[in-house]
């Protein structure tokens, strides 16, 4: 500490030494590597210059000066010498009398700071210090382990070669088999020398050889941790082997052990129906190259990239050890459907009943009667052309859902899908007519569905109604009523006069209780698509028959190879419902698509495998329809039939229809109409109203466009106009197909006919110049006409077809001559005639042929 010479300045200033040390320490690694480490010593501060200062002498001392002010202060260690010329050095002031206890203060608490970090770097030390040595008595005990597992396999080698010597002899033991090849590598480990440190040692210090099993050497291990100050400056430890040279060394030891074959590792691997051959080579974690040589060996050439079929890599994966375990695209179908239900969960369900019959024997009127409504008069034409699904509540409260199918032939598949998801068929025969063809079609669908048939005889009220012998008629049929000693039931009803309709309902009650109808209401909603269109503002709209469960709105639901959320259930009176239980019909908004009818409905659980699906079935779907593009012979039959039509006309058009029922009854009916000349072919068939791409495409393949109950919206009507597109309206299907009918007739080839006009003999052959030769001729029968079609016959063979170019009598040109009389007769295009020959004179009529 200085202060400044000027008495009258009171500035004070304090300097302190540092108190560290620097120096330079070379530390040396192996493979003559060698480092410098620059290491810092602090001293210890000493107070007052003494050599070794009690720590209660620089306390004293600022209470003395606190306590006597006017004493002469202690001198400080940093203060300058006093000269020697005599000269007297003043007294401190009071203010660096406290600086210079403040100073003295704050040193203090600096070296009680720097003496409890001391303190704690040295427990830190000291539990770093046991870590290490835990450490280095683990790595040891390891290494002794390891020597004596050595040493027990050495003598295991050495004692399983001596009984093989006695056993086999010299000679076969001397052979390379596997236990000799293990020994002599066994040997080769202990020749080769190894290079390591020496405890203490320079760089590139060589350790003498020795043999594996050697006893463990008496000198300490050396420490091989990490390099800290510490570590370094420590001279009474070594330092030991670090663990990446134990584990070379390790590895050394064992290093035949590297070279046994793997345990093979046997996989699941799923197989799909087609893979590609590194897919197949990453499922079974083996390499491609393997499989494709595989390949090779059985004769077939094959690359990374090719797909090969499930059987053949099943083959391989078994030929490689592995368990093949083959799926197929359609799994993804699996728990969709008929999933086992609890039988306590189940609860009694109202019954589903389909009303079939004959066309006009009044389905729809019986109906209208029980629901008492008026659907007959709203219907066009007054027939049935789609079908509809309805709930009623009878008289004593029970529920009752019933399906009304049209009647007309065109509608087969419509009956068929009503009869699969029905629980009874009411067989409706009207008593004046009888039994009829669609009555027979509906008997066969209730029989394949193997449902009940109640039957009504309707019209009872009319004056010619036999009901008696609609019960005989039924008798051909195999249905015996119960009136006649059989167990079906039939009523007699009038849907005009409602006659005994609470009868047919109380039929319809008894046979639902004796079947016993049940479902369960709380599982996830399954169902049959009935109907489904295109609605404008609504979107696609599909009619369901809940089956099993219950239907939300919000439920993702898939339903042939469309899907959607449902975003509103319509009940069939028009109102909006919150759910659907078993045996109820609903309207179901919310499809990406217009669903095929008669397609099955399930609710899933997300959309991932909602999409998954629809995608699968879509993808069937193309494949299908470009198999049947592309004309693929699948069978004998298939190519004797492509033989038999393979020069038949086609009558090509779009048709666009109200609903998916109605369009299949449509292209069913065209598709009976062809014939093996004619036949009619569908480009394009849809849902919904007629749009401009309906257009665009019947432009591009000029057909026209049919529109069944749909009507075309102002730019595809004005683009039609432009086209000259010609759109045609219908609301009754048969006058669809009739049209369609009278228009495949027109690209019938017409029928050629012959009728017989006369015949004329050959008198005379006259040569006439510039003309040629005239046949003067008598005709025998009939009349001979100008222009007609002649035939020339000799000996009773033709041998001329031609026409008649010129008729004369007595040089005047005539149309026609009559039998008797005498006339000459001229041949385009023909000279040959002789006399005796006979002309057959006849006219060819076309006439139009129709189916």
């Amino acid at each position: 500490m200085s202060e400044t010479k000027n008495p009258g300045e009171k500035k004070l200033t304090l300097t302190l030494k540092p108190r560290t040390e620097t120096g330079v320490v070379r530390q040396s690694f192996s493979h003559g590597r060698s480092k410098q480490v620059v290491v810092e010593k602090i001293k210890r501060r000493t107070i007052g210059g003494g050599p070794e200062p009690k720590a209660e002498a620089p306390v004293e001392a600022p209470k003395k000066v606190a306590a006597t002010p006017a004493a002469p202060p202690p001198k400080a260690p940093s203060a300058p010498e006093a000269p020697k010329s005599g000269v007297v050095l003043r007294t401190l002031t009071e203010e660096e009398m406290a600086a210079r206890a403040h100073a003295l203060a704050d040193s203090r608490v600096r070296e009680a700071e720097e003496r409890k970090h001391a303190e704690e770097e040295a427990k830190r030390r000291a539990v770093r210090d046991a870590a290490e040595k835990i450490e280095r008595e683990a790595a040891e005990a390891r290494k002794r382990d390891e020597d004596a597992r050595h040493k027990v396999e050495e003598e295991s080698k050495r004692k399983a070669g001596e009984v093989a010597k006695k056993r086999l002899g010299d000679d076969e033991v001397k052979r390379p088999a596997p236990g000799a090849r293990l020994k002599l590598e066994a040997e080769a480990d202990d020749e080769a020398p190894r290079t390591a440190r020496r405890p203490g040692g320079g760089a590139g210090a060589a350790r003498p050889a020795a043999v594996r099993p050697a006893a463990p050497r008496a000198a300490p291990p050396k420490e091989r941790g990490r390099l800290t100050l510490t570590n370094a400056l420590r001279a009474d430890e070594v330092r030991e082997r670090s663990v990446a040279s134990f584990r070379r060394r390790t590895q050394r030891m064992k290093g035949h052990a590297a070279n046994e074959p793997k345990e093979k590792l046997t996989r699941d691997v799923t197989i799909p129906d087609a893979i590609t051959i590194q897919e197949l080579a990453n499922r079974m974690s083996e390499r491609a190259v393997d499989v494709i040589r595989l390949l090779m060996k059985q004769g077939q050439m094959a690359t990374i990239n090719d797909v090969i079929d499930a059987d053949t890599a099943q083959l391989i994966a078994e030929e490689m050890g592995h368990t093949a375990r083959r799926v197929s695209e359609s799994d993804v179908e699996e728990g969709l459907f008929d999933t086992a239900d609890d039988e306590g969960a189940l609860e009694p369900r109202a019954p589903v009943v389909t009303v079939m019959g004959h066309v006009d024997h009044g389905k729809t009127s019986l109906l209208d009667a029980i629901r008492q409504a008026d659907v007959v008069s709203g219907e066009a034409g007054g027939i049935t052309q789609h079908i509809g699904a309805y709930q009623v509540t009878s008289a004593s409260g029970d529920k009752v859902t019933f399906i009304d199918t049209p009647g007309h032939a065109a509608f087969t598949a419509m009956r068929a899908r009503g009869a699969k998801v029905t629980d009874i068929v009411i067989l409706v025969v009207a008593a004046d007519d009888g039994v009829m063809p669609q009555t027979v079609e509906a008997i066969h669908h209730a029989k394949a569905a193997k449902v009940p048939i109640i039957v009504a005889i309707n019209k009872i009220d009319k004056p010619g109604a036999t009901p008696d012998r609609v019960r005989t008629e039924l008798l051909q049929h195999e249905i015996q009523v119960e009136s006649l000693g059989g167990d079906v039931v039939d009523v007699e009803v009038s849907a005009l006069k409602k006659t005994n309709i609470d009868k047919l309902l109380e039929m319809i009650a008894l046979q639902a209780e004796i079947l016993d109808l049940k479902a369960n209401p709380d599982r996830a909603a399954e169902g049959t698509v009935i109907e489904a269109k295109l609605d404008r503002g609504r979107g696609p709209v599909a009619t369901v028959l809940v089956q099993r469960g219950t239907l939300h709105p919000g439920d993702i639901v898939v339903a042939g190879a469309e899907w959607g959320r449902v975003r509103a259930l319509v009940s069939d009176t028009g109102a909006t419902v919150q759910s659907a239980g078993p045996s109820t019909p609903v309207e179901v908004l919310g499809f990406s698509g217009t669903p095929d009818a008669g397609d099955r409905l399930a609710v899933v659980e997300n959309e991932a495998r909602a999409r998954e699906i629809t995608d699968y079935r879509q993808r069937q779907k193309r494949e299908k329809s470009s198999a049947r593009a592309t004309g693929m012979r699948g069978s004998l039959e298939q190519m004797m039939a492509q033989a038999k039509t393979a020069g038949r006309k086609e009558f090509a058009l779009v048709i666009k229809a109200d609903v998916q029922g109605s369009l299949e009854a449509i292209a069913g009916a065209l598709d009976k109409l062809g014939t093996d000349e004619v036949g009619a072919r569908v480009l394009h068939s849809g849902v919904g109203g007629i749009s401009e791409s309906d257009v665009t495409l019947a432009e591009a393949s000029g057909v026209p466009i049919i529109a069944f109950n749909v009507r075309a919206n102002k730019e595809a009507r004005e683009a039609a106009e432009r086209a000259g597109i010609e759109i045609r309206y219908y609301n009754i299907i048969y006058d669809l197909i009739d049209d369609v009918k009278k228009a495949m007739s027109g690209l019938l080839p017409p029928t050629l006919r012959e009728t017989m006009l006369g015949n004329a003999l050959i008198l005379e052959v006259f040569k006439v110049s510039k003309v040629g030769n005239i046949a003067g001729c008598r005709v025998t029968d009939g009349t001979v006409e100008r222009g007609a079609s002649v035939r020339l016959i000799r000996d009773n063979v033709v041998v001329h077809e031609g026409k008649l170019s010129q008729l004369k009598r007595f040089k005047d040109d005539v149309k026609e001559v009559s039998s008797g009389m005498e006339c000459g007769m001229a041949f385009e295009n023909y000279q040959d005639m002789r006399q005796g020959d006979v002309i057959e004179c006849y006219r060819v009529e076309t006439i139009q042929r129709s189916l």
